[in-house]
């Protein structure tokens, strides 16, 4: 394994040494998705920051659509000098008007000491509130946000030692209650988790997966369940294959399914009694899924991923209830640049379609679509968004983009830009990228998406800030493309009082203890971990 290791990471190290935009400028590659990262530290202490420079928040309209900027201060205002990124949305199934999003909060761009940060919006995203971070002072990474069918939202968030806490809010994300003492819900880097909404057994339960850089510190990428609404997690099993920097998702029957890339082949990994609670979880289906390319790091993104891979599974009731869905950014081989691809299984994750590719341009093979994701909505259809380079002659310069499909993936709508143009290289918090990963949650008419980008000017460094947006994608949206409008113009827009006071530092109500399972399934070999020196910046 270790020579095998060696091998992709060389290769995929000198194949991305030769990345160059179509301008002919390189593109240092400084970021492999599949090496190991160096453990969480802190390579720069906290910053103390005077909130005295503000400046009016971002709304960006572009045709149909508009993002609203969701990082602001008390006063709705933009913060000049902080950074924002790495951002997950979740909204409320019972009133779609209220959601939250959970980024890497950046108090000022001199450190790259992050923090959990967070929003709320209680008017379908038209103005935030921007409470705090969960823990002053405490590095945190790696954001992920959930809702289960009640509208009670949770929050997974990663520390500097692989190890994650489970916050949970009952008032849609206005305040939030850490479930368990500092690193107890376990985990590791690249987490992602889920939550069964089924009627079946496994109801409430919770699953999270990581990549292998993880909490107990083997080298395994690991799954935890935790079936007491993530305030305990028990122990970390093997995951078959290895599938990381993926998501996963369970269908109408309780069955669960992990998507990921294993070392260079994607696979969807099942497991169909990790929804009864007695038994110690198994992954009865491993399949390999072709989608047409691997993922990549380093190009447009420096220090980080060019997207992940998104597993989203329909649970509309209908025809195509169950249809398991994998999307991702990946490089084609022969190819350097990015394209967003997709595939389909109808059979319960036993075999998948061939590749479709999403992205409708011409030039494709030379332009990056990058952090592509995707959601798929009660009515089963399903929207997509990733940065797109398109339309810029120096290949950096990225738009939202956004299509549809109404017939499972296997055609998609007219691909249209939903955001003016940004320059995704400016305003790095002292770390070169703008994260890892966007997301978006779709319902009956829409989606709902949660996306970085740098439309706020900073005098102060003579360049663009990384801030948190949000923006509604319907379709109906792809009339004629709208000239962009080469710099947003700021709005003066306050921001309403919330109905209940927000608590900025979250409060714990109980030290959980990790339940370990009785008997956990044995662990496959560790891979060996890197030196520190094999990724630049923590994730």
């Amino acid at each position: 394994m270790k020579t095998k290791v060696s091998a992709i990471s060389l290769i995929a190290l000198a194949s991305l040494l030769f990345l160059s935009t179509a301008s002919g400028q390189m593109l240092a590659p400084t970021f492999n998705p599949r090496m190991k990262r160096p453990i969480e530290k802190y390579d720069m202490p906290p910053m103390y920051i005077f909130r005295l420079q503000t400046s009016p928040r971002m709304i960006s309209p572009y045709g149909a659509f508009i993002s609203y900027q969701a990082n602001v201060d008390a006063n709705g205002q933009n913060i000049i000098g902080d950074a924002a990124n790495e951002c997950s949305i979740s909204v409320d199934p019972t009133d779609e008007n209220k959601m939250a999003i959970g980024w890497r909060q950046f108090n000022t761009v001199l450190s790259n000491f992050r923090q959990g940060g967070w929003g709320y919006s209680t008017d379908a995203g038209v103005t935030w509130t921007f409470p705090g971070v969960l823990e002053n002072n405490v590095f945190r990474s790696d954001p992920v946000t959930n809702s289960d069918e009640t509208g009670t939202f949770f929050y997974l968030s990663l520390l500097q030692t692989f190890c994650e806490n489970m916050y949970r809010s009952t008032n849609r994300g206005q305040s939030w209650t850490e479930l368990q003492a500092d690193g107890l819900a376990g985990g590791g880097d690249k987490q992602w988790f889920t939550i069964d909404k089924t009627g079946g057994p496994g109801h409430g339960f919770q699953y999270q997966s990581s990549d292998g850089a993880d909490c107990d510190n083997t080298g395994v990428v690991e799954f935890q369940r935790s079936t007491d609404g993530g305030i305990t997690w028990q122990a970390p099993i093997a995951i078959p294959n290895e599938p990381t920097d993926g998501t996963l998702d369970v269908d109408t029957n309780g069955n669960l399914f992990i998507g990921g890339e294993g070392f260079s082949p994607f696979y969807c990994v099942r497991s169909s009694n990790a929804q009864l609670g007695g038994q110690t979880p198994t992954f009865d289906q491993i399949t390999q899924v072709d989608l047409g390319g691997e993922l990549s790091g380093g190009g447009i993104n420096p220090a980080g991923l060019d997207g992940m891979l998104f597993l989203a599974i329909d649970h509309s009731g209908g025809p195509t209830n169950n249809n398991i869905y994998m999307l991702a950014s990946v490089v084609p081989p022969g190819q350097n640049f990015t394209e967003v691809m997709f595939a389909r299984s109808t059979d319960d994750g036993a075999t998948f379609s061939a590749p479709v590719r999403v992205n409708d341009d011409a030039n494709h093979q030379n332009k990056w679509h990058w952090f592509g994701t995707f959601s798929v909505a009660p009515n089963g259809r399903l929207d997509a968004v990733w940065y797109d380079t398109r339309n810029a002659a120096n290949n950096r310069d990225s738009q939202l983009f956004y299509s549809f499909s109404t017939d499972t993936g296997v055609t998609w709508s007219p691909n249209v830009a939903v955001s003016n143009s940004f320059d995704p290289s400016q305003g790095y918090p002292q770390q070169n990228k703008i994260g890892d990963y966007i997301t978006m949650v779709s319902d009956e008419t829409g989606g709902n998406v949660a996306y970085s980008a740098t439309f706020n000017f900073n005098p102060n460094t003579n360049q663009h800030e990384e801030d948190v947006y949000y923006v509604r994608v319907f379709p109906g949206g792809q009339g004629p493309t709208p000239t962009p409008t080469p710099t947003p113009t700021p709005v003066v827009t306050p921001t309403p009082t919330p109905s209940v006071t927000p608590t900025p530092t979250a409060t714990p109500t109980a030290t959980a203890t990790v339940t370990p399972t009785p008997t956990a399934t044995p662990r496959a070999t560790p891979r060996p971990r890197p030196t520190p020196h094999s990724r630049p910046t923590p994730p």
